[in-house]
């Protein structure tokens, strides 16, 4: 029942605005594609990260040697 209340209220307050004349200067633009491209870069990185570990579980690449994901070099 609250949350209906709350879910009303919200509705009433979206229908009821009206025009903001805002104004959106260039670093506004600049902003939102810097945000666009660090997106795109973050995903690209989760989705190699992600994508080798699927390749080793199915066996379609060599497992790591152990102490690889860590950095370490226990072949000296």
């Amino acid at each position: 029942m609250r949350f209906a209340t709350l879910y009303a209220v919200a509705i009433m307050l979206f229908a009821s605005t009206g025009s903001a004349h805002a104004y959106l200067d260039p670093g506004t633009g600049s902003i939102l594609l810097q945000g666009v491209i660090g997106a795109i870069a973050g995903g690209l990185f989760i989705a190699r990260m992600y994508w080798a570990k699927f390749k080793a579980i199915l066996g379609l690449s060599p497992a790591m040697p152990s102490g690889a994901e860590h950095g370490t070099d226990d072949s000296k």
